[in-house]
C-alpha cells in the first residue's frame, strides 16, 4: 500500500540519519575517555582503539532506541506541520493506523537491539574485562615508556626508566620512588628486570643506590648494592577475580538465584521491552499544532526518553536490593508505558468524539 511504503521509507530515512549524529557524538564521547584512561596507566595506549570498539558495541542498543524513538517523533511531527496528518484523517485514517508501518519499520531495530542487549553486552564487557586484566597483569615496570614517568597501580610507586636493555624485560638507569606509610625512598640502579617467584613477582635492581628518609623525624639512610629485590605483587589477584554480572551471559545469569545476576537480566530485558514501548509512544507524543513554529513535542519526548530510561536504571537497581522481584519490575514498568502509549494513541483517535478535543471544546464556547 502506497501509505505504508511512503511512511516506511521516510522513517527509515530519519532512523538513518539520527543514527550517525548520535553515533558520531557518543564515539567522540567515549574517544577522549578512552585516551584519558590510557594517560593514566589504566588502559594500553595500543588497545584504545580495541576498547572503543568494544565499547561503542556495547551502548549500541541504546543508540538505535533512541534514534528510532526520535525518527517516529520527528518524522510525524513533520507530516502534522505539513499537514499531511490532517489529510489523512479527513480520509478516513486515523493515528492508530500509522502503528503498523511504524512497527514493520522498528521490527530489525528491535531484533538488534535483543541481540545486542543478550548478546554483544556481555560479550563486549567480557572482552574489555579481559584486556583490563591482561594489562594489569604486566608488571609495573614493563608498562613504563622509556622516558617517562608511570605511577603503579596502588600508587605507592613510581617508576623511570631512561631507556629499554638490549633485552626483553631489561630497564638501564631505573628510577624508583616508593612510599611506605611514613618512610619515603629512592633507588636508582643500572639495570631493572622483572623475575617471578611462586605466585609473585620482584623486581630485581643491579648496581644502584638507596636513600630512604624518615618523614617522622628526619632521619636518613644511604645504601649501595651490588643487587636488590623489591616485590611488586604479592599475588595474581586479577586471576582470583570473578566475572561482574554485566559481562556474564543472559543464560548464565537466568540460572544464577543472585540478586545482582537478576538485577542485570532485568536491565537487558527492560531495554528490548523499552526499545518497543518507545516506538508506540512516539507515535502519541508527535502530535503538534501546524500553526505553531516550535517544536515542543521532540523536547517532551527526549525528557520522556530520559525518564523511562533512569526508571529503567533504577529497576535495576530495585532489584538487586531485593525490594521487588523482577517479573514484578518488568511487569510494574513496562506495563505502564505499554498502558500510557497505547491509552494516548486512543485519546488522540477519539478525542474529539467524546468531546475532548481541545478545538471542539473551543468551538461549544
Amino acid at each position: 500500500m502506497l501509505f505504508d511504503a511512503t511512511l516506511r521509507r521516510e522513517l527509515s530515512r530519519g532512523f538513518g540519519a539520527t543514527l550517525v549524529v548520535l553515533m558520531t557524538i557518543v564515539v567522540t564521547m567515549f574517544l577522549i575517555r578512552m585516551l584519558g584512561l590510557a594517560a593514566n596507566g589504566v588502559a594500553d595506549p595500543a588497545d584504545v582503539a580495541l576498547l572503543l570498539a568494544y565499547t561503542v558495541l556495547g551502548h549500541l542498543p541504546t543508540m538505535l532506541s533512541l534514534s528510532l524513538f526520535i525518527a517516529v517523533v520527528v518524522t510525524l511531527g513533520r507530516m502534522y506541520r505539513d499537514s499531511e496528518m490532517a489529510i489523512w484523517f479527513a480520509s478516513g485514517v486515523g493515528l492508530s493506523r500509522f502503528v503498523r508501518p511504524v512497527l514493520r519499520t522498528a521490527t530489525p531495530v528491535l531484533l538488534t537491539v535483543g541481540v545486542g542487549v543478550l548478546v554483544v553486552w556481555p560479550w563486549s564487557n567480557q572482552r574489555i574485562a579481559e584486556m583490563r586484566e591482561r594489562y594489569e597483569q604486566r608488571s609495573d615496570i614493563s608498562r613504563v615508556a622509556p622516558g617517562s614517568f608511570q605511577s603503579s597501580r596502588d600508587g605507592s610507586r613510581v617508576f623511570f626508566i631512561e631507556r629499554e636493555g638490549e633485552s626483553a624485560g631489561v630497564g638501564r638507569n631505573v628510577f624508583v620512588l616508593s612510599r611506605d606509610g611514613e618512610r619515603e625512598a629512592v633507588t636508582t640502579a643500572r639495570a631493572g628486570r622483572v623475575e617471578q617467584r611462586g605466585e609473585s613477582r620482584e623486581l630485581v635492581l643491579d648496581a644502584g643506590h638507596r636513600n630512604e628518609r624518615d618523614q617522622r623525624n628526619g632521619a636518613q639512610t644511604v645504601t649501595s648494592f651490588d643487587s636488590y629485590r623489591m616485590q611488586i605483587d604479592a599475588a595474581r589477584a586479577a586471576a582470583a577475580q570473578s566475572r561482574p554480572p554485566k559481562a556474564t551471559g543472559s543464560l548464565a545469569l537466568w540460572n544464577q538465584d543472585a540478586r545482582t545476576a537478576q538485577g542485570e537480566l532485568t536491565w537487558r530485558l527492560s531495554m528490548l521491552f523499552g526499545a518497543c514501548n518507545l516506538a508506540l509512544l512516539g507515535v502519541g507524543t508527535s502530535a503538534t499544532n501546524p500553526r505553531r513554529a516550535s517544536n515542543w513535542n521532540l523536547l517532551f519526548a527526549l525528557l520522556a526518553f530520559v525518564v523511562y530510561y533512569n526508571l529503567v536504571n533504577l529497576s535495576q537497581a530495585w532489584v538487586s536490593s531485593g525490594r521487588t522481584s523482577m517479573a514484578g519490575a518488568l511487569l510494574g514498568l513496562h506495563g505502564t508505558v505499554l498502558a500510557l502509549a497505547v491509552g494516548l494513541i486512543w485519546w488522540r483517535d477519539h478525542a474529539a468524539t467524546i468531546g475532548l478535543s481541545p478545538r471542539r471544546a473551543g468551538a461549544s464556547t
